[in-house]
């Protein structure tokens, strides 16, 4: 017994609503005499009469009425299964693993994975938030699709798109005296302060970037390590140091971030390896178009 084929499906389909078999012949391009062939085929594979003909043309028997239902099903079934190659070759539906660099965060990150979340609502992402050199270290492993981080912190041997820049900024806790401001803090203010660094051998580039800023500028900071991965700010948080960041997300209700004056910044991109996946290209895409005005995704129909 040979299996019922997708295209004895459609046949079924269509002269079931034709009502006729010259009209579904017409409606599919396909002659006449072929058509009743296939139909006759299909009727003697599953062992049940689908049709009454009669002049008019065409009637579903019990058992006709029933195997419709069922066709319907299983011919949108298959059509469903082939849109997904479809989708998947425009990068409509797939996974992304995205590393996002401790310490110092691009300003439209949160924008970025809100809009393509809205857009691309089947495409699986997942954010992991790491030192740098960890995160590039599993990007070049392929453990991670793409890495957003400062231009400067990657390999040469990486893909890279630049995605925008953000100025340093001074952030303070409460209860430290440059927590009561809200203009730009001034070098003569940072003399002699403490800092707060990661002092992980994986966080090695936000340190020299954090010290070469401050001496950059003027200041004579004394450097000091801070908690590991969430805790890294605890010591700004408990006035007892500042630190500097490029993302004022990172200061919550408890901590204030000012401008550094004189403003230095920071260049980001968007890092990966190899030949992008087409869900990993689209979101290439909307990383260079974040802070625009959004438009509505295009979504193939079938």
């Amino acid at each position: 017994m040979t299996a019922v084929e997708l295209r004895h499906l459609n046949y079924f389909i269509a002269v079931a609503e034709a009502g006729s078999l010259s009209g579904a012949a017409e409606r599919l391009w396909v002659a006449q005499p072929g058509l009743s062939t296939q139909i006759r085929r299909l009727e003697d594979e599953l062992g049940v009469k689908l049709f009454e003909r009669h002049a008019r043309g065409v009637d579903l028997t019990e058992g006709g009425e029933l195997f419709l239902e069922r066709a319907r099903r299983a011919a949108a079934a298959a059509e469903l299964a082939r849109s997904t190659g479809d989708d998947l070759r425009a990068g409509l539906v797939g996974s992304i693993k995205l590393g996002a660099a401790t310490g110092v965060g691009w300003r439209l990150l949160p924008e970025l994975l809100e809009r393509f979340g809205r857009d691309r609502t089947d495409i699986e992402l997942t954010v992991v938030e790491s030192y740098a050199g960890t995160l590039l270290r599993d990007l070049q492993d392929g453990r991670l699709d793409a890495v957003v981080a400062p231009s400067g912190f990657g390999s040469t041997e990486l893909s890279r798109t630049a995605v925008g820049g953000d100025p340093w900024l001074v952030l303070a806790g409460p209860g430290h005296r440059l927590a009561g401001g809200s203009g730009p803090v001034a070098v003569d203010e940072l003399r002699g302060a403490t800092f707060v660094v990661t002092g992980h051998r994986d966080g090695v580039a936000y340190d020299r970037a954090v010290a070469e800023t401050l001496t950059g500028v003027g200041a004579t900071p004394e450097l000091r390590r801070g908690g590991s991965g969430p805790a890294l700010f605890a010591g700004v948080a408990s006035g007892e140091a500042l630190a500097l960041t490029t993302s004022s997300c990172v200061a919550g209700e408890r901590m204030v971030a000012r401008p550094l004056q004189p403003e230095r910044r920071v260049d980001f991109a968007l890092f990966w390896r190899d030949e992008p996946t087409p869900a990993l290209d689209e979101f290439i895409k909307a990383a260079k178009t974040v802070g625009e005005p959004a438009r509505p995704a295009l979504r193939a129909v079938a």
